[in-house]
């Protein structure tokens, strides 16, 4: 028998109602090339206000990654969410699988939209790409956010242990999950309190609504990744950097934290948050969104301020100044 009823899709179908109310509308532009953007946009571009670019990670699309972020920033910036190549509604014809393909299609896209200067938030798989962004779009991306991305990793470390898994088949069995059991796994090594089991029906479900579509895509991204990856080729972003991480990270562990602060040196400031894994946006929200605020808005508030204003009495000196 057919079934009739998808609890993720009507989940899916609850973040588009949740994004519509924060002031955002879908769209899909064709890039040219073979290449469809997808991507959640103001319904009008406030230029008073500064952009904000959300890219996701591996899992569901944007919109399930992006939700509980909205209500905080979308009074403060012009927000753009976009879907990655193969994740959501965005996809490629063309064979490229590399983050730099992936960056250079969010910004021709955001040219499309007219967007200029952006400040950025890359979460896992999105903080590569976020950080591609940055390295080759210096004029545009202001500042930067990277959490939990291993953008710092090497080849090497696969083989010598860093991670918890032994080779690059086991890695994608866990991040591209097609069974309840490998989602379970996935969970587990996400958070770092255990999670309330669900029943394997739904996990079923979520796995036949997200994870079926692109799967040799997606493992073609993870491969990219990793092949001759070496942290002498990585260039060093100029860009004002805020780095957060879990403390108990098994997908990328915390020395790549460390190793990224100290590629970036002073231009970065590393935050750990302790008792969160690699999904400390969920695990620790509040704490989360505490430090985003200080970097992308509470200092922004402050860099205005500190801009000299002339001062009211030699305003009326020159408004009563005689000719």
């Amino acid at each position: 028998m057919a079934k009739c009823f998808s609890i993720t899709k009507s989940r899916d179908l609850c973040y588009r109602y949740s994004f519509a109310n924060a002031g955002l509308k879908s769209i899909s532009t064709d890039l040219g090339d073979g290449t469809i953007i997808h991507c959640w946009v103001p319904k009008t571009h406030k230029p008073d206000k500064p952009t904000l670019l959300l890219i996701h990670g591996f899992g569901a699309n944007a919109m399930w990654q992006w939700n509980e972020l909205l209500r905080p920033f979308v009074n403060k910036f012009n927000l753009y969410v976009p879907d990655l190549v193969f994740f959501g509604e965005s996809y490629t014809t063309r064979s490229d699988r590399s983050e730099s393909f992936q960056a250079q299609c969010i910004m021709r896209f955001m040219e499309t939209r007219g967007v200029k200067k952006m400040n950025l938030i890359g979460m896992s798989y999105g903080g590569f790409v976020g950080y591609s962004l940055a390295a080759q779009f210096k004029d545009v991306v202001e500042r930067v956010v990277i959490c939990c991305a291993g953008v710092c990793l090497e080849e090497k470390d696969l083989n010598e242990g860093l991670f918890k898994v032994d080779n690059i088949d086991e890695a994608l069995s866990i991040l591209l999950p097609q069974t309840p059991d490998k989602l379970k796994l996935l969970m587990q090594m996400s958070f770092a309190k255990p999670v309330k089991p669900l029943p394997s029906c739904f996990l079923r479900d979520f796995i036949d609504v997200m994870c079926t579509e692109y799967v040799q895509e997606k493992k073609e991204l993870v491969q990219a990744l990793l092949n001759d990856r070496k942290l002498s080729d990585l260039p060093r972003i100029p860009q004002p950097t805020l780095i957060i991480w879990g403390d108990q990270d098994q997908i990328f562990p915390l020395e790549l934290a460390y190793r990224l602060k100290n590629h970036l040196g002073e231009n970065a400031e590393l935050v750990v948050i302790n008792h969160a894994g690699h999904a400390v946006a969920m695990e620790k929200a509040k704490e989360f969104y505490k430090h985003l605020r200080t970097f992308l808005i509470d200092s922004r508030t402050f860099l205005i301020d500190s801009i000299p204003h002339p001062s009211p009495s030699l305003l009326n000196g020159h408004n009563n100044k005689k000719d």
